[in-house]
């Protein structure tokens, strides 16, 4: 199944067009035609199948045939991962994470981080394609980039915990999960969090866990974290 998305339809529409630059996708390049099929999603869990009533590339129209929606997850994971110093493996992360099922990120901005600015355009791009290719019906929610400090002070709900590799008591990130429990969980820069960061994590309950015998880089860390915390909630 091919997916199409369009943030703006819900329960309600009947009709909709796509913008010119998806029009002239679905037109010139797939050759879509009067009475051809769509499947599109508004990244809110519906798929709604269409039909093309105008196969025009400046402004592809579709009627509404019927749509369903996915049954949300009883869980939320939400990471906070520092932007990693080169571009193209922060994006491996956002792609990766989308496939395996991340609800929420937020990119935060540590001590020891090497890059303090992110491009959220590029990053929504990222996820976006990753939602379409492998046919989730979630877009996972992008947050603006915060510091440390900011993020830590916020209250998140379910478990919070940061994973971090300094010699310290840890646990094991499966011997503190539960079922069905929101998860927001910490990933910090190549440097890893500082100490004082550690410390503010923890004055503020965060609980510190282990992702492993192994040093991680950032962006592995967080697909380790995502997919750990998935599988653990699979039934």
């Amino acid at each position: 199944m091919q997916l199409f998305y369009n943030p703006n339809i819900n329960e309600a529409t009947e009709t909709f067009s796509f913008d010119k630059e998806e029009s002239k996708h679905i037109i010139k390049v797939l050759r879509k035609k009067d009475t051809d099929i769509l499947f599109v999603t508004n990244g809110e869990g519906f798929l709604f199948k269409t039909e093309i009533t105008l196969a025009s590339d400046n402004k592809c129209t579709v009627k509404i045939l019927s749509f369903e929606k996915a049954a949300p997850t009883k869980f939320k994971l939400h990471l906070a991962v520092a932007p990693t110093k080169m571009n193209d493996r922060y994006e491996w992360f956002l792609e990766k994470a989308t496939e395996i099922g991340i609800h929420e990120i937020t990119p935060i901005i540590c001590d020891r981080s090497e890059r303090k600015v992110v491009n959220l355009e590029r990053f929504d791009k990222i996820l976006l394609a990753a939602m379409k290719q492998c046919n989730q019906l979630y877009l996972p929610k992008l947050n603006e980039a915060v510091t440390f400090k900011e993020f830590i002070k916020r209250k998140n709900d379910g478990f919070q915990l940061i994973a971090h590799c300094e010699e310290t008591d840890k646990k094991t990130l499966k011997s503190v999960l539960k079922p069905n429990e929101d998860v927001t969980l910490l990933i910090g820069p190549e440097g890893d969090f500082s100490e004082k960061e550690i410390a503010l994590a923890l004055e503020n309950n965060y609980i510190p866990v282990s992702l492993g015998n192994t040093r991680l880089r950032t962006e592995t860390a967080a697909v380790v974290a995502c997919h750990s915390v998935v599988f653990f909630n699979e039934n």
